[in-house]
């Protein structure tokens, strides 16, 4: 089903031809990626500090930059995935990205609050020098100085993944729990594990994959029934979340012209989703408002409100009248 709908969509938008569907995904990745590891923020404090660089709400301070820190990595990984740059090299994934995501990722936080174990050679970028204890699951990541190797010879197992014949949900779960089970950082490795799932799907051409906080637990699990050579559940988790936002981009592409879906797929560069969600909130663009209350319209209803809207702008105004005192001379 995933590999189905990514043949329909034939490739993702840019972020230019799908901005408001993409600059949500980030808003939820950054919030739901950050609370899985226990941040504190909401969604609308994270819609604040990145839409407008704000800090709302009275957290601690390594929250937003925890929260800000993995949006700038997000944002990377976004970018690099949708084209060239001095970063890909052709290679689906390299040692260097590695590192570099986990730098963008824990570097504003590491700054004010780093991992009270870590030496300096652990900073953000760089490979654990300690060795961790055994996870309350049963999971014991492998001494340290085995690190290196074994994050090279993941990432040559990552360079096979376009050509398993596993579904890509299933390949991308068995790849993300050794990562895991590497945890080649003295911290950020969950954060950091996500990011770099999300760039390889985009760069074999689906969305990113975002779990949500409520499915921490289950998450937890399937990445421990992974580690005991069961993938199935977490590549279950990660097939419902492609397709979670492979809809998205696919809705507006394969629905009609009369058919109802979010507003972040009708909105345009003329037309922001800010702009739209205003027009449906006072009732000048035709929508209807879901029980989560998120909006829904249809191009057709937004075509005559874009119509209706230009219109008004183009009326001729009427000529002011001239006060009484004006006309006596």
């Amino acid at each position: 089903m995933v590999e189905e709908l990514k043949t329909r969509l034939g490739g993702l938008p840019s972020p230019d031809e799908a901005e408001s569907i993409w600059t949500d995904i980030w808003y939820h990745e950054a919030h739901s990626s950050t609370a899985l590891e226990g941040n504190t923020l909401v969604l609308r404090e994270v819609e604040a500090l990145l839409r407008e660089g704000k800090a709302v709400g009275s957290k601690e301070l390594k929250d937003y930059l925890e929260v800000s820190g993995y949006a700038g990595a997000a944002q990377w990984v976004y970018s690099q995935a949708l084209s060239s740059g001095p970063w890909t090299s052709g290679k689906l994934l390299t040692l260097t990205e590695v590192r570099h995501v986990h730098r963008l990722a824990m570097t504003p936080v590491w700054e004010v609050a780093p991992h009270p174990d870590a030496s300096e050679e652990e900073s953000p970028g760089n490979w654990r020098r300690h060795d961790i204890h055994a996870f309350k699951r049963g999971m014991k990541p492998p001494s340290h100085p085995e690190v290196p190797a074994l994050v090279r010879d993941w990432v040559d197992s990552v360079a096979s993944l376009p050509r398993e014949s596993a579904p890509v949900a299933e390949a991308l779960a068995t790849r993300h729990a050794a990562f895991e089970r590497i945890h080649p950082f003295i911290d950020g490795n969950g954060r950091v594990g996500r990011l770099l799932m999300n760039l390889l799907l985009v760069r074999l051409g689906y969305p990113p994959a975002i779990i949500q906080k409520r499915l921490r637990d289950r998450y937890l699990e399937a990445l421990n029934r992974a580690d005991r050579g069961d993938p199935g559940p977490l590549a279950e988790i990660l097939a419902r979340a492609i397709l979670d936002n492979l809809s998205r981009f696919v809705l507006p592409a394969v629905a009609g012209p009369a058919k109802l879906v979010p507003l972040e797929a009708l909105a345009t560069k003329d037309l922001s989703l800010v702009a739209l969600r205003n027009a449906a909130q006072r009732s000048r663009l035709k929508a209807v408002r879901a029980e989560g209350g998120t909006w829904r319209s249809s191009r057709q209803w937004v075509d005559e409100y874009r119509h209706d809207r230009y219109a008004a702008l183009r009326l001729p105004r009427k000529p002011r009248k001239l006060k009484a005192h004006n006309a006596r001379h």
